[in-house]
This record gives structure tokens, sequence and C-alpha cells, in this order.
């Protein structure tokens, strides 16, 4: 996945740290993107990339998910890793990748850091959850740099109709309530709300929490699914 000579010239070329390039996973190990920590002397980086080739239409887009952010970024809402480099030329790692600054914190998974160990620590954090999802949702979508990726039609439509689809093709046996579900979902659509940034993915294992102050969330990763939508469809992901 990686080719640590061919990320070394990568970041030559953007000016980006001097020296040997050493690369280790990082994460929690997810099967959809991978994340690497790039160490080059004293400069630390973080690239993520796509698993292997073929892919499936329309999905690890890592060009789309790093201009995304930077775009998020250009609007207002700053608790994001700066992206510092994106290189669309396969030849380097047979697939497009980006480049991060690196961020010193904790992504919470299966055990809590120093800091967290009172309820009060923890309702803390829950609270910067929701005001960090408010933040995103204040982003200013009529920028132009924002206002591209929106798309006609209606964001919860295509997000009932793609899901229902995908269980067409990924189930391993029938499960009529689910296919119930499908149904009256798309026969109780809500009207829209006005669109605003939507991530997609909005629960607390894709936070960086503040290595210093473990109550705060220093950036939201994982873009991948981020659009420009309904604010609900985040609300009632992170509530399930």
């Amino acid at each position: 996945l990686i080719v640590e000579e061919s990320v070394e010239a990568f970041l030559d070329a953007h000016g980006l740290g001097s020296g040997p390039v050493t690369a280790r996973r990082i994460g929690d190990g997810g099967g959809s993107n991978f994340t690497f920590l790039l160490e080059r002397g004293a400069d630390r980086f973080v690239l993520r990339r796509p698993p292997r080739p073929p892919l499936p239409p329309s999905t690890h887009d890592m060009v789309r998910e790093a201009r995304l952010q930077t775009a998020i970024r250009e609007a207002g809402f700053a608790r994001l890793a700066e992206i510092v480099a994106v290189c669309e030329d396969e030849a380097v790692l047979g697939v497009p990748f980006y480049v991060m600054g690196f961020l010193d914190g904790h992504v919470l998974t299966d055990e809590l850091p120093s800091g967290l160990e009172t309820s009060a620590a923890r309702r803390a954090l829950g609270l910067d959850l929701v005001d960090t999802l408010v933040e995103i949702h204040a982003a200013d979508v009529r920028r132009p740099a924002l206002a591209a990726f929106a798309r006609p039609g209606s964001y919860a439509e295509r997000q009932v109709r793609r899901f229902s689809q995908l269980w067409q093709i990924n189930k391993t046996r029938e499960l009529p309530a689910v296919d119930e579900v499908g149904r009256r979902l798309a026969a109780e659509l809500p009207a829209p709300l006005e669109d605003t940034v939507v991530h997609g993915d909005y629960r607390l294992g894709n936070m960086m929490v503040s290595a210093s102050a473990p109550t705060r969330i220093d950036a939201v990763l994982d873009w991948e699914m981020g659009a420009i939508g309904d604010p609900r469809a985040d609300v009632g992901y992170l509530l399930a």
C-alpha cells in the first residue's frame, strides 16, 4: 500500500520535510480507506489512500474528500486536519491519495484516554461533540468551493435509494423487515430543510480528541461520505 521511495519523492516535490521517510499504518483497521503516519526527521504527516483497485464507481474518492475538507475549512469550520498535498497521479502509488498535517490526539475506539474517567468529563466531551456538529452545519454552503458539491434533488431520497440498492447487492439472506423499512422510508420522506454540509458518518470514533484537553474535539476525520444535504441525516446517525 505504501512505496516509501515514491512517497519521499512526492513530499520532496511539495517541499514537505527532508530525508528518508518511514511509514506505519495507524487508525482502527477499518476496511474502507487506509491511513499511514509518515515520519521524516522531525516532521510528521498523515497519508490517506484507498484500497487497491479495482474500486466500485463513486467510492474511495480521495481527491474529492481532500477538496471537500479544504472547502469546508475555507467556509469557516476549523476543526480539520490541514490538507497539505493531493496526488492525482496514479503512477506514484497506483491510486490517488492525499497528505495531511499530523495532529497529536486520541481517536476513541475501545478505551478512554486519561482525563475522561469521570461522568462530568465524558458529558463535557459529549456536549462538544454536539457543538462540533453545529459548527459543521453552520458552514456557508453558498461559497463557490462548497456549492460545487451540491446536487439537485432530495439528499434524503438519494440516501434511501442508495442504501436500498446496496442492501439488494450485499444481502446474504432474506430479511423482509429490511425491505419494508426501505419502502416505508421512501414513502415517508420529510420535506427537505435548507442544505448544509453533511458529514455522513458522524460519530465519536471519527473524532480526534485533544491530547492535552480530552474533553475537546480537535478535528473531525473520515469525510469520505461528506456531502451537501439535509442536516438531520447527521443528527439521526449520531443519535443511533
